[in-house]
């Protein structure tokens, strides 16, 4: 009830109805047809770094986006797509609108159980979710058909990714995108390299602004989100990896640490030490110091079994990090705190 009223309050609408009573008099019927550029739904954004915002997708939007996404796919009617996904995010929501128009099938589940979606993945073709259900599904599934698990949502580490193939057959394919511009890019379905979120999908344009801000258009695009120069601002940083070609996202401009005066993005020393070999996943972000402005500050999850040793992960962090980008403080959790999507919030963990 708390998120569903923090979600009103975001809307910001002008009238709310609690109770709908019966009418006084017939329903007339609604005739009007909507356009491709009439607005389809309102969907919201995450929120991990502020207020959730309220973003009127259009049927254009909607459609461009999905479609992209399946020629990329190579969706066909005979797939069956299997997820856990809420329908109220893109990615669950994305889902469903790929087997409305392929003519192909769902199975939809309620609520996820790591158990009941493998058993569900033994009968399906396609796979849909985010890291942290990847991370716990255990065993195998047996004689299974996927030819294809999508991850998005949120930054897939290797170790993870190690796990999922080592449950699944096969490693998921990272693609990304916003609220606001729908699915952008994708790895190739026939080479995914690791750590990065692909190449821009059918129909998308992209950029970089001088400070490394990725900056998108396309149909996919909600409208009102546009620039005076017709470029959406995600406020996400990336580069092209120099070898493949594809984006790799370093981390949210919100999220950037100025430490000593020195920038650094979390999503950097969060790949250095998921490199680990004892790290499951890590998290960082910037903490007040009275010396440094913000200190860069990590928060890791040990695989089972392994020992904890904050020296040693720092020592092996700086092997790949320039001295101002390792972490000062590395502290243990049992978990990571996310969203119900799975992202990170790191407003939680300081």
């Amino acid at each position: 009830q708390a998120e569903l009223d923090g979600i009103v309050r975001a809307a910001e609408p002008a009238l709310v109805l609690r109770e709908i009573g019966r009418p006084d008099a017939e329903p007339q019927p609604w005739n009007e047809r909507a356009a491709p550029d009439s607005v389809a739904l309102l969907a919201f954004t995450s929120g991990t770094t502020g207020k959730p915002k309220g973003v009127p997708l259009t049927h254009r939007n909607l459609l461009t986006s999905i479609r992209a996404a399946m020629a990329a796919w190579r969706w066909k009617r005979y797939d069956v797509l299997v997820h856990a996904l809420p329908l109220f995010h893109q990615h669950g929501l994305g889902g469903f609108h790929a087997t409305l128009i392929a003519g192909s099938s769902l199975h939809l589940l309620p609520r996820f159980d790591p158990e009941e979606l493998l058993r569900a993945a033994e009968r399906a073709t396609v796979l849909f979710a985010v890291p942290t259900m990847y991370q716990q599904l255990e065993g195998t599934a047996e004689s299974n058909r996927l030819r294809l698990c999508v991850s998005g949502s949120a930054p897939l580490g290797r170790a993870v990714a190690a796990h999922a193939e080592g449950v699944l057959g096969r490693a998921p394919l990272v693609r990304y995108g916003t609220t606001e511009s729908g699915l952008d890019t994708s790895q190739v379905i026939s080479d995914p390299p690791a750590d990065t979120v692909g190449i821009p999908l059918p129909g998308v344009e992209m950029r970089f602004g001088d400070d490394g801000e990725i900056q998108l258009r396309g149909p996919q695009v909600a409208a009102a989100f546009l620039d005076g120069d017709g470029w959406f601002r995600t406020g996400d940083i990336g580069r092209l990896d120099e070898d493949t070609g594809h984006l790799v996202i370093d981390g949210r401009t919100k999220e950037m640490i100025i430490t000593g005066g020195m920038k650094v993005y979390p999503r950097e020393v969060e790949v250095a030490l998921e490199s680990h070999p004892d790290v499951s996943e890590a998290a960082v972000a910037g903490v007040a110091s009275e010396r440094w402005g913000e200190q860069v500050t990590a928060w890791v999850v040990m695989k089972p079994g392994a020992a904890f040793d904050p020296d040693k992960l720092s020592e092996h962090a700086g092997t790949m990090l320039a001295p101002f980008k390792r972490p000062k403080e590395i502290k243990r959790l049992e978990a990571l705190p996310r969203n119900h999507v799975g992202k990170i919030d790191r407003r939680r963990l300081r």
